[in-house]
Formats: structure tokens, C-alpha cells, sequence
């Protein structure tokens, strides 16, 4: 008699971030092996005294005790940056393995940071017992340099990124629909989270800025990157902009190839998986409205300089919660589960 197969033992920490919600949400809609799913919240005091849904089914969210991920075959970390670091220690101790979602981890050199399709052909051969899921701005530009240097190279680019409130989960959210409340009703609107409002305004930076006006997000954003692009000096210049809206970073990036090519050959690149090439001549779907709660990275214009065959302006836009974190997420799961599809 053939031996049935045991189910994969999943848990989720940190149901109610964003990212959280976003991974369990996913986890209930796609396909994965056979899986039995616990889930944890570092705020629960008392077992059975929070409940969820997951596949329209209620579930209780377990309180977050000494042992309680032993033995899992993988865990996502999403809580808050305290409890990823202590429960990313237990998985470097082989207690179990775990994706950090928190980015708790990103700079940290020996803890794998991977993109999906660019940089994890190493999970065909060596699962390591902690990996850092990138920024949702390293997985768009990331995803879209690894499709151009191949072909044409790269002699440098820059990107201007257009930040969503939910970069800052709940709080951002609640301040932009708060002050947009206030704003029609002609009330004065209170800032916390921004410096300034944020309601029918953009903000040029949010962060400190060092001697040379970047800020240290930047500046990581940078380094990741390269990192995952395995290209240390690659020629990058990063400025975040925040924006009024809640969901999808937005990005406009400047780049200059080694060869020359056509519009075509570089809207080419881009007509598979992760990427959705939209007609943009026709039409403008590349926006944050259309995009929020996509999976695919959206093409919006590609333009070529008059006077440089070799410069080009392209427009992306990717949710942040989904293909910008989740996604991502979900598909590293899926190879070291054994289920990459064919």
C-alpha cells in the first residue's frame, strides 16, 4: 500500500500587518502542496481569545509561546522588527525555517536576500534556514534591470520611486484618510506620521537626509539591489518621493544601455511573468488605482531619447503589498516546498 504523503507544516507570525494579512491572504487563494497552517500573534495574551478567517473558515490565532514554531517545515515572519529578530534566531539554530517579510534582516550580509526569478536558483540545491524577503522597490527594479542587462548591458540608471502611505502600514493609511476627510470638510488635518500633510500634497523626502541629501532608505535600497543583482558597483542613483496615495509604488527610471536598441526590443522584454507590457499608446493602465491589488509588475511608457539610441525612460508600477512582498514571498515557499512550477 502506497504511503500518503504528510502534509507540509506551515505558520504565519504577525496576522495583522499589513504584509501579514496580505501572505495569509494569499496562502487561502494559490496553489501549494498540501499544507496544515497555524497561526501567531506576539499580542495575544491568552490562547483561543483571537480568532481569524482563513479560506472562509475561522481560526484561532495562537499566542506566540516558547516552542510553538518547533519542527515547522517554514515560517513566515511578519510581526514587528522585535519579535522577527527573536524568532529569526531560533530558525539560524535550525529550530525551523523561516522567510522574514519585516525586512528585519536585509542588511544583513549572510542571510540570503532573493527575488524571485532573479537571484534563487540556490533553493534548487541548499535551503538555508533564514532568508530575508526584499523592499518592494529592490523586487521591481531588481526584476527589471535582470531582464535588460543580459541583452543590451547597462552603463547606469535612475530611478525615481513614488512611495505609498501603506509603506507605513496602518498609521500612513489612517493619516491620508483622515486628512482627506478633514480637508472636504474644511478642518484643519493633524500630522503624526508625516512631517507634513500628506492629503493632496507631496513630500519630497519623509526621512533624515546625510551630507549629500539621501536618506538612509535610499541609500539601502541602493545596496540591496546590487546585492541581488550580485553587481556591487552597479551604476544606480535611487529618490524616493512620498506620494498621496495608500497602495503600489510607482517608479520612473532612467537608464542608458551598453548597445543600442529599439522601443520594441526593450517593450519586448517585458511580456511575461512578472511583468504585464500594457498599451500604453492606446490607453494609461499603468496607474496606482488600476495596479493595487495586482500580482504583476506593470509596464506603463517606454520612451527612447531623440538623441541617444541608447537612452530610455520606462514607467512601473507594482503593488506593494502583493507582488511587492507577498508574491515574492510566496513563490520562494513554493521552491523550497518543492512545488516551483513546471
Amino acid at each position: 500500500m502506497a504511503k500518503t504523503k504528510s502534509k507540509h507544516r506551515l505558520a504565519l507570525v504577525g496576522t495583522d500587518s499589513l504584509r501579514g494579512q496580505e501572505i495569509k491572504n494569499i496562502l487561502a487563494q494559490k496553489k501549494l502542496p498540501a499544507f496544515d497552517i497555524e497561526l501567531f500573534d506576539p499580542d495575544v495574551k491568552e490562547n483561543f481569545s483571537k480568532l481569524t478567517q482563513f479560506k472562509k473558515e475561522p481560526m484561532v490565532v495562537h499566542r506566540l509561546e516558547p516552542g510553538a514554531l518547533e519542527g515547522k517545515d517554514l515560517v513566515f515572519l511578519a510581526a514587528d522588527a522585535k519579535t522577527s529578530k527573536e524568532m529569526g534566531k531560533l530558525a539560524e539554530a535550525g529550530r525551523f525555517k523561516a522567510i522574514d517579510l519585516s525586512e528585519t534582516f536585509n542588511d544583513r550580509e549572510d542571510v540570503p536576500l532573493l527575488v524571485s526569478g532573479v537571484n534563487d536558483d540556490s533553493l534548487k540545491t541548499a535551503i538555508p534556514p533564514l532568508l530575508a524577503n526584499p523592499h518592494a522597490v529592490t523586487i521591481i527594479l531588481a526584476s527589471l534591470f535582470h531582464r535588460i542587462i543580459p541583452k543590451f548591458g547597462l552603463k547606469r540608471a535612475v530611478s525615481f520611486v513614488l512611495r505609498p502611505v501603506s509603506a507605513f502600514d496602518d498609521p500612513g493609511i489612517q493619516e491620508l484618510a483622515s486628512q482627506s476627510v478633514a480637508l472636504l470638510n474644511s478642518s484643519v488635518p493633524k500630522t503624526k506620521v508625516f512631517k507634513e500633510q500628506i492629503a493632496f500634497n507631496i513630500l519630497s523626502h519623509t526621512d533624515a537626509l546625510d551630507s549629500d541629501g539621501f536618506s538612509v532608505l535610499e541609500r539601502r535600497l541602493v545596496a540591496e539591489i546590487r546585492r541581488v543583482l550580485g553587481r556591487p558597483e552597479f551604476p544606480l542613483v535611487l529618490s524616493i518621493i512620498q506620494a498621496p496615495v495608500f497602495h503600489t509604488y510607482s517608479v520612473m527610471t532612467y537608464f542608458e544601455l551598453k548597445d543600442e536598441a529599439e522601443s520594441a526590443d526593450i517593450e519586448g522584454l517585458f511580456k511575461s511573468a512578472p511583468f504585464k507590457m500594457t498599451p500604453f499608446r492606446t490607453s494609461c493602465e499603468a496607474t496606482p488605482l488600476k495596479v493595487s491589488g495586482k500580482d504583476e509588475i506593470f509596464v506603463g511608457q517606454v520612451k527612447r531619447e531623440p538623441d541617444n539610441p541608447r537612452a530610455f525612460w520606462i514607467w512601473l508600477v507594482a503593488d506593494n503589498l502583493t507582488r511587492g512582498a507577498a508574491l515574492n514571498a510566496f513563490d520562494l515557499a513554493r521552491k523550497i516546498l518543492g512545488a516551483e512550477t513546471r
